[in-house]
């Protein structure tokens, strides 16, 4: 029969907690909004750690379907961002969007490298050290929600969210380090 200390004892630092992270988003260098890089790591609301998903392939025998593993796919990322009233991360990310492809022509910046950039999301403990940091790989905001305004709403702050595309993440650091 397990004991309480036993099921204590896997909780050393006293767990993971959601609310323990910070998201760095890099801009290109085309994108002239003054340090949208810092204000993100106080302004991202919200976050998440990264899906797995191998899709199987269902291969048919006699009756049964077999699964095989089939391929690794990349879900984009989503972040949650707080709008301050200089809306400077919203502005950045507009510029940056539109550098990908103007809102007014059908012109933008066409190589990948141009436009995608690396982001990286650190689960920290309650001393604010890093324990896990994922780094998204050429990433480019795919989707940057309305804002919804209301009368009524009279005592939040606007927030927006931001939908990434990426080509895939990995694992930077951790004290369980995953290898590739």
């Amino acid at each position: 029969m397990a004991k309480i200390d036993q099921f204590r004892a896997y909780f050393a630092g006293g767990g993971a907690r959601p609310s323990q992270f910070v998201v760095s988003i890099n801009f290109p260098t085309w994108v002239t909004v003054p340090t949208p890089g810092q204000a993100t790591q106080f302004l991202v609301k919200a976050a998440s750690l990264p899906a797995s998903i191998i899709s199987p392939i269902e291969v048919p025998f006699r009756g049964r379907i077999s699964k095989i593993a089939g391929e690794r796919q990349f879900a984009n990322w989503n972040v949650t961002v707080l709008n301050d009233n200089d809306f400077l991360i919203r502005n950045a990310l507009e510029q940056w969007s539109n550098g990908i492809l103007n809102h007014t022509q059908t012109n933008g910046r066409l190589a990948p490298t141009d436009y995608a950039i690396d982001l990286q999301v650190q689960q920290l403990d309650r001393n604010d050290k890093a324990i896990k940091t994922y780094k998204f790989v050429n990433a480019f905001p795919q989707q940057i929600s309305d804002i919804q305004l209301d009368f009524g709403n009279m005592s939040s702050v606007e927030e927006f969210q931001v939908e990434f595309s990426v080509d895939y993440w990995e694992v930077v650091s951790s004290t369980d380090q995953i290898t590739s």
